[in-house]
Order: structure tokens, then sequence, then C-alpha cells
């Protein structure tokens, strides 16, 4: 009817419902987001608990169901979406740093009295945004994840509506945002002038043509790699990265800490080092000096912090700076020990702002680092748990932590990168100070304030799985890297 014959009607649905099927976990997602509006609407005694439960229960069938995908690799919307092992694998850190976060973030929202509904569902939009861009194989669509997720963080960043700090970081939060955001559009549109299209599998044909010499290639190469390491915080473009970390809810902190920048390697990866790898011979001496540049400031200036969360900010950049001498390796075996450093990351990143939730004597405050005094002596279990976390931060053996360094170490030493990674392995000591500052402010102070600490059944949840990650990602490296080197194409 009306000259379509009825085959192609056909085969467009089935298109329509294959790509529906793909993205099932991201529809879960949204679907939790919109009830936990609805249900924050519905006046409760428990509702806190309600949403929180609500949150984990459809991230945990988003994962199910990305489990299972993971068997079938597909492409979907016309080759703009594709689930592959690659995917699924940062999918999961993105569940697992989520699921975390919730789970962390009832007993904060509670002491700060906090409205609840508006902020699980942003959270579990973010998370739909970092989704987004580890699937997309389309420049636009990477953009469009990127900017669902951005905006959600915008107001997550500022949720304390009373605090100034909150404010502050939020509006900065949003300067650097549509900055950054402003030169990956930017490049974008440069490539898509070179090439005519925004798909990077025909991108990838289309770049065969053009000579790698071609200053606007050089130039949108470098714009869209600048625009990408805005949002992992590499120097010099890390700029209000500490105001930003130090001013929002620490769950929040928390989860930019390690969604985001998850989500920013994937993408960096799938561009840089799978679909354009034909680039790198354009950007591999720049990443080599913003990735020492990156860690020796993350290093040198969390060691004069006072506030705990600039100093986890500071050294939020020194791992991205780590992260980013896997690109450099540029081999199979330097992306597999990036992609192994981001899990290992969220596990002891997340349990140490569970540990820095439970020390909150309230925003106004501020979280200064003498919380930590004496926790030791009232706190042996949480004392030995913020040991094995900043042992791991530090890459002290055997926590998760010193594999993941050794890693990427090894991976760079292979490649012939002999002084970079010696100057890694020197500036890593450097940051292991203030990490150790912090250890023994707990067992050689005497403890300040009240030595009452509430632990809830979610936070100890956290912690638990936090602890576990952590030390199993050190007593099985091996294999934890396998799983990570398995899900590389």
């Amino acid at each position: 009817m009306n000259g379509l014959p009825v085959e192609s009607t056909t085969i467009d649905l089935a298109a329509v419902a294959q790509s529906v099927l793909a993205t099932g976990p991201e529809i879960i997602i949204i679907i939790g987001a919109c009830a936990a509006l609805m249900l924050s609407l519905v006046p409760h005694q428990r509702q806190n608990q309600l949403l929180s439960a609500l949150c984990v229960l459809m991230i945990i069938l988003a994962a199910t169901m990305s489990y299972f995908l993971g068997d079938y690799p597909q492409t979907a919307y016309a080759d703009m979406f594709v689930i592959d092992d690659f995917s699924t694998y940062f999918k999961m850190i993105l569940y697992l740093g989520t699921a975390l976060t919730v789970l962390m973030s009832g007993q904060y929202l509670i002491k700060e009295a906090v409205v609840q509904g508006e902020y699980y569902a942003l959270l579990l939009f973010a998370l739909v945004g970092t989704m987004i861009m580890v699937s997309a194989t389309d420049l636009l669509l990477i953009y469009i994840g990127l900017e669902l997720q951005a905006l959600s963080i915008y107001v997550l960043t500022g949720f304390l509506k009373a605090n100034t700090r909150s404010n502050e970081a939020s509006l900065k939060y949003i300067i650097v945002g549509a900055f950054s955001s402003a030169i990956m559009l930017y490049g974008m549109s440069l490539f898509y002038g070179l090439t005519g299209t925004t798909n990077l599998n025909e991108m990838k044909t289309a770049l065969l043509t053009l000579e790698m010499s071609d200053p606007m290639l050089i130039l949108a190469t470098l714009f869209m790699l600048v625009g990408l390491l805005f949002k992992v915080g590499a120097v010099p473009f890390h700029m209000w990265v500490p105001d930003i970390y130090e001013g929002a809810p620490s769950p929040i902190t928390a989860f930019m800490s390690v969604a985001p920048k998850a989500a920013a390697f994937a993408v960096i990866i799938r561009i840089f080092m799978q679909d354009l790898a034909l680039l790198q011979p354009i950007w591999v001496l720049n990443m080599a000096g913003i990735a020492v540049l990156t860690m020796a400031l993350g290093s040198f200036v969390a060691l004069v912090q006072k506030n705990i969360k600039r100093m986890l900010a500071y050294s939020s950049i020194a791992h991205a700076g780590f992260l980013m001498l896997g690109l450099v390796a540029g081999s199979k075996e330097g992306i597999s020990s990036m992609m192994l450093y981001l899990l290992i990351y969220t596990f002891m990143t997340l349990g140490i702002f569970a540990i820095i939730i439970l020390l909150n004597k309230g925003v106004l405050l501020s979280e200064p680092i003498e919380d930590f005094s004496g926790l030791a002596k009232n706190h042996a279990g949480l004392a030995f748990m913020s040991l094995l976390f900043l042992f791991s931060l530090a890459g002290i053996p055997p926590t998760g932590g010193f594999f993941a360094k050794f890693y990427v170490l090894t991976a760079l030493v292979d490649q012939g990168y002999i002084v970079l990674a010696v100057i890694a392995v020197l500036l890593s000591a450097v940051a292991a100070w203030f990490y150790i500052r912090i250890i023994m402010l707990m067992y050689m102070e005497p403890a300040t304030g009240s030595a009452k600490i509430h632990i809830t059944l979610p936070i100890l949840t956290v912690l638990l799985i936090a602890t576990a990650g952590t030390l199993m990602a050190g007593l099985f490296p091996s294999w934890f890297l396998e799983f990570a080197a398995g899900s590389l194409r």
C-alpha cells in the first residue's frame, strides 16, 4: 500500500524491534528514573528506602539484560549503536558505580535534609547518558549521551541549594562543561567536513583517502581529543575540578570520580584506539606530555590540601594521568590495563568516599582531613577498610591498585617507553605521601569529636563490596586482567 512493498515494511519493523531490544538496558533505567519521580510524590515514612531499593532493582535488571545481550554482538539504529563485549564491560563498571552511589546516598540525604525523588531520577538519567556514550559508534550519539549525563550532573552538583559551595560548584561545572562541549563539537564538525559522515566505521574508510599531515585533520583530531580530556580532568584542562569536587554532595563527587570518567575513557579508546586508530601518530606525543603534566600537578598539589575531597580531586587528576599512559602505550595490553585500572579505581574510590560520608559532620563544616584522626582507636574496622582503600589508591601491594598501575607500566615498557615509566613510578611515590598522611592520622593521632558513627545496612554493603573488590583484584590480578582483555575486539 502507498507503493511500498510489504516485505520492506516488515524488515523495517523488525529493525525497529531489534534496535529497541538492543537498547533494553537503557530503556529499563529510563523507566526507573520516571518511576522514582512518581514514587517521590507519594508520601511515605520510608520513602527514601523505597526510592533507593527501586533504583538498585532497576540497575540490577539492566545489568542482567546487558549481560545476556553481550552474548549476541549487534548494531542498532542504523549502525549508530553497538552491543559488544567492550561496551558491556564498561556498562558493568557504570552499573557498579551507580548502584554503590545510590546505596551510599540515603544516609547522606537524610543528614542534609535533601529532597530525594529528583536526586535519584537525575542519577539514573546520568547513568543512561554514560551508557549511551560507551555503546555509541556515531559522533552525534556520543555527544547526545555526553550531554545527557553532563546536564544531570550539573543539577546534582548544585543539589544542596542552601549551600553556596554547592551552588558555586554547579555554576563552575556548567561553564567548564559548556566550554569543553563546544571544543569537542568543533572537532566533530571538522571530521564531518573532511569525511562527509559522523559514523565511526564509515569515517575510518574515508580517512584512508586523506593524508595524515593534512592541517584540518590534525586540527579536528586535537580539538575532539581536547574536548574529551576536559571530561577526565586532564591538565591543563582540569581548571575547576577541585572546586567542583569539594562543593558537590559527597555521593555525587564519588559518582563523578568514576562513572563519567570511565565513560569518557571508553569513548577515547573506541574513537582513537579502535575505529580511528590510524590517527595515533597525530596525538600520541601530545598525550605523553599531557599525561606527565597531569600526574605531576595532581600529585604535588594534593600534598598541601586540607580538605579530603579536594585532596581526592587532585588524586583523581593524577590517576587520570596514569590512565592516559595506557593510551600512549597504544597496544592491546595498554588498553586492557586501562580497563582493569578503571574497574579497580571504581572499588577503591567509592570505598573511601563511603568512609568520608560516614565521618561527615554536616556540609557546613566541610570535610577536613582531620576527620580521620584517631579513627583506629574508635572504629578499628572502618580504619582497616580506609587503610586498604588508601593503600590501593597509592599503589601499594597486595591491593588491586598496585596491579592496576603495574600492568600499565608493563605495557609502557613493552612498547619502549622506559623513561616515561620511570617518571610515572617517581610521581606515584610522591602521590603515596598524601595517602600515608591520612593513615598516620588514623593510627597515630588522638580521636577528635564524637566517637559515635551510625553505619546503616546500605552503606555497610557499599563498604563490603568495595573492600572485597579491592582485595580480590589484588589477590587474583591476572584473572581480572584476562577479563578486561577478553572484552576487547
